[in-house]
């Protein structure tokens, strides 16, 4: 990487009531990285094709009851030729060439998804759109606190990156419907990519970029 892509990137850091602290540095590596937009589109398709059930299914004619018996002798009769009463072409038939039960999903090399990661999330730091708090705490983890927490912070369809001091916001704020919440090890392409806006707090940010760095190094 280039001396542009590896300098840090300063985001706004923030109290609970979006008060202005000071600033956040993060990763260049990670949050100032450029690269192929293809590259996206590739993770974002792979995790599409994972959610596809790929339980369509049709019977071809080896399938269907019946039609063992000749419908009629092969000569003489002036009909065409027919050796079963399931072939696709009969009414009742079987179906060619249908849909059958499969699995879509595939990967991608590590290192390929990592970088989309990157690109995904370096995106968003350019856009202004990375929220870091000092802190997510509630006073119980229940969701109508959550709701006044995300309000106070003037956030309406956010993705929430819990660390693992955030497990009281996480329990509170899952069953969200104009937001979604996730561990970080479950961070991923799509979701950065959805939603308008990435919040976290400062010690998850610094513990995300810190496994994503690492496994660069790898």
């Amino acid at each position: 990487m280039d001396d542009q892509q590896t300098a840090a990137v300063k985001v706004p850091l923030f109290s609970a009531n979006r008060e202005r602290k000071g600033d956040f540095e993060l990763s260049g590596a990670i949050f100032g990285s450029t690269g192929p937009e293809s590259l996206l589109h590739e993770a974002v398709r792979m995790q599409l094709a994972k959610r596809r059930a790929g339980t369509a299914s049709t019977k071809t004619r080896g399938f269907i009851s019946g039609g063992g018996r000749k419908p009629w002798r092969q000569k003489g009769t002036g009909r065409a030729r027919s050796g079963s009463t399931r072939s696709p072409i009969w009414r009742h038939g079987g179906t060619i060439f249908g849909p059958q039960p499969r699995d879509y999903s595939y990967k991608m090399p590590k290192k390929a998804w990592r970088r989309a990661l990157s690109l995904a999330l370096s995106d968003r730091a350019r856009s202004g759109k990375i929220v870091v708090v000092e802190a997510l705490e509630l006073p119980e983890p229940k969701t109508k606190h959550a709701v006044a927490a995300l309000a106070a912070l003037g956030l309406a369809h956010t993705l929430i990156v819990a660390g693992d001091e955030d497990g009281d916001f996480y329990r509170a704020a899952r069953n969200l419907a104009a937001h979604k919440v996730l561990r970080a090890a479950a961070l991923n392409v799509y979701d950065v990519l959805n939603y308008d806006e990435l919040l976290m707090t400062a010690k998850t940010a610094s513990a995300l970029q810190a496994r994503l760095l690492g496994s660069d190094s790898q």
